[in-house]
């Protein structure tokens, strides 16, 4: 269990007692476990009880619910307000922007306890009237309900591909089956999954693995299918003679390749037989067009160990878990050239945005650091605020003082697509912008993106030499993969940058490699991929296009 699986149970338990009317300090409390263990480095299993004792804001209470929680998955205290919650009260706790306050007030004074009773209640326009609601609550409601609901049975890749391999290794310990692997959505890399498909290959019934697997409850089964951690899931015997072939089948989308009739050793060998170089398993989508790849090398296609670099993180200036020194360090440890650090800016008040005073504090500690070693090299910089009107919330000359411009939008989502992309172009625009920050501010299976003409925003980026980032934070992969090909064919550098808030965080840059890999990037395309020298040298001659 990752420490932000543990916070998230505390989370839970100050949501539940709000529900049910508990002691507010307690409650204030959890909800500060919950931050703090967000922002431990390391295991929290880990750790030893003085270990856990020297953690700033972590009690003998807090310490107990982690032991407990290590033993048992959970703890009797939230138990105790799970048992007590109708489940539908439980699911509408996990729908983003739905907090606990309102879900109380539905709750208690309309009786309603399900998602599926709530969304009728919406439509049906009870809520107008409840204290904290109105018209435009409730179709904002509206549209976050619906949202749910289409998303159920998904999940992360980041979130599921750890537990899909722990259980391939059960399997094969367990049965005795030495050839599985994923097939389908999972060996794609697909960021939503919404289907788990293994192949394997044993030699008995095809059916004696799933039966056991039922039987010992390592899936859930039903009348309708059977799923792992509540994500359809389907498993495909196959001969040992038939693997490869039968995992390209499964796997493929690609409508303009042929199916692999024939059993070859290797894949390669597969696409060499049809005069076409090898398409990796991770760009094997159907919306790709024949052409590309005709013209594609897999050579120098973008890798983890490709990134000289790590942009766009948050210390503890704003609203990071880790100081500006502790930044440095983490990324020193992973052998990085160069950091980036981009605290929030003075408009992100609920952030701790920086004031100009903070921040010209923040460029002197930066220098100091520049000055005392030679492992890495930071360059200061900011996530600035795009206000409504496309404007930064910095004046020119605060920004021409850093080195890096991060151009993100944080408020006001709910702009029509013609606004949205004006107000996104115009700080495109804007002479200091160096990169676009998470374009659509979308986040997966949990909130829409801001509607956005992608195309004449990429546009605006390529005449401006303005870089884009994947935002690899699994919950945000945005710049999404189908419109990263765009970019690249008009010219734009793209950056895959973690929006670290921690140490840990620099480690989600391989999620937004993954991304990246699936539309085709390769190393020279890659913002963060320039060495030092060369990423100086571009921050200090934009006029040099890809």
């Amino acid at each position: 269990m990752t420490n932000k699986a543990i916070a998230n149970k505390f989370k839970l338990l100050s949501d539940l007692m709000e529900l049910h009317g508990g002691n507010p300090f307690r409650i204030k409390s959890y909800q500060s476990a919950y931050r703090t263990i967000r922002g431990v480095e390391g295991d929290i299993f880990e750790k030893s009880v003085e270990e856990l004792s020297s953690i700033r804001g972590v009690g003998d209470s807090t310490i107990d619910k982690i032991f407990q929680i290590k033993e048992s998955g959970s703890f009797s205290a939230l138990d105790d307000f799970i048992s007590k919650t109708p489940e539908g009260i439980l699911e509408m706790l996990s729908i983003k922007g739905f907090g606990a306050k309102k879900i109380k007030t539905i709750w208690k004074d309309l009786e309603v306890d399900n998602v599926g009773e709530l969304l009728y209640a919406c439509e049906e326009n009870r809520l107008v009237d409840l204290k904290g609601f109105g018209a435009k609550t409730q179709a904002t409601l509206i549209e976050q309900l619906k949202y749910h609901l289409q998303s159920k049975g998904k999940a992360l890749y980041a979130n599921i591909i750890e537990p899909v391999n722990a259980l391939l290794d059960q399997i094969k310990s367990e049965y005795k089956v030495t050839i599985i692997d994923v097939a389908g959505q999972m060996r794609r890399l697909s960021p939503i999954i919404d289907k788990i498909d293994i192949i394997y290959v044993e030699a008995q019934a095809s059916n004696h693995l799933v039966n056991n697997l039922i039987d010992n409850e390592l899936v859930q089964s039903n009348d309708a299918n059977m799923t792992f951690h509540s994500v359809p899931i389907e498993f495909h015997p196959a001969t040992e003679e038939d693997f490869v072939k039968d995992r390209y089948n499964l796997t493929s989308a690609l409508s303009f390749l042929p199916k692999m009739e024939t059993s070859e050793s290797t894949e390669k060998a597969f696409f060499e037989k049809n005069q076409c170089c090898l398409i990796l398993p991770e760009m094997q989508e159907s919306n790709y067009e024949k052409v590309y790849f005709e013209e594609f090398k897999n050579e120098g296609l973008i890798s983890r160990s490709s990134l000289k670099g790590v942009i766009h993180n948050h210390s503890t200036y704003s609203d990071g878990t880790h100081s500006l020194k502790d930044m440095v360090q983490g990324a020193i440890d992973r052998g990085y050239e160069y950091l980036v650090i981009t605290d929030h800016s003075k408009a992100a008040f609920y952030a701790n945005g920086l004031s100009e005073e903070r921040l010209a504090n923040q460029i002197n500690e930066i220098q100091l650091i520049n000055k005392s070693q030679n492992e890495i090299h930071v360059f200061s910089g900011i996530e600035a605020d795009i206000l409504n009107d496309g404007r930064l919330d910095y004046t020119s000359e605060i920004l021409e003082t850093l080195d890096v411009v991060i151009a993100s939008v944080h408020s006001n989502l709910k702009m029509d697509e013609a606004k949205a992309t004006a107000r996104i172009v115009k700080a495109v625009e804007n002479p200091l912008t160096t990169i676009l920050g998470h374009p659509t501010g979308r986040l997966l299976l949990s909130r829409k993106g801001y509607p956005i003409d992608h195309g004449y925003i990429i546009d605006a980026c390529a005449a401006n030499n303005v870089a884009i980032e994947i935002n690899a934070n699994p919950n945000r992969l945005d710049l999404d993969w189908e419109w990263v090909i765009y970019a690249l064919e008009k010219g734009v550098y793209i950056s895959i940058n973690p929006d670290a808030h921690s140490i840990r965080g620099y480690d989600d840059v391989q999620w937004g490699i993954n991304v990246a890999r699936k539309a085709g990037l390769l190393v020279h395309q890659c913002l963060n991929a320039m060495n030092k020298v060369e990423f100086s040298g571009w921050l200090g001659n934009r006029s040099l296009h890809l």
